[in-house]
């Protein structure tokens, strides 16, 4: 299962999170073709970064690109159960 682990420096406290977790999962899943149902999105705030890159959250949290990354794994599906089963 595809898992896209966000991390920022930005208290996420108070802000609505779900269109970022939303449109992550929609961008992924178009990207590498997969269903949106197939697509883990983990978003961390309050994390010390030092640099990065994405759009997304750009566009949600008012970071510049130059200030956040991305990292993706490319995880085996047997290492994840979905609905009583694995991938």
């Amino acid at each position: 299962m595809p898992c896209l682990n966000l991390s920022t420096n930005v208290n996420l406290d108070a802000i609505d999170t779900s269109s970022i977790l939303s449109e992550a999962t929609s961008a992924v899943a178009k990207l590498i073709g997969k269903p949106e149902a197939y697509v883990m999105i983990v978003l961390k705030g309050s994390i010390p970064i030092a640099f990065g890159v994405a759009e997304i959250l750009e566009s949600k949290l008012s970071i510049p690109k130059s200030r956040f990354f991305l990292k993706f794994y490319d995880s085996k599906g047997s290492f994840f159960g979905w609905n009583g089963s694995t991938f």
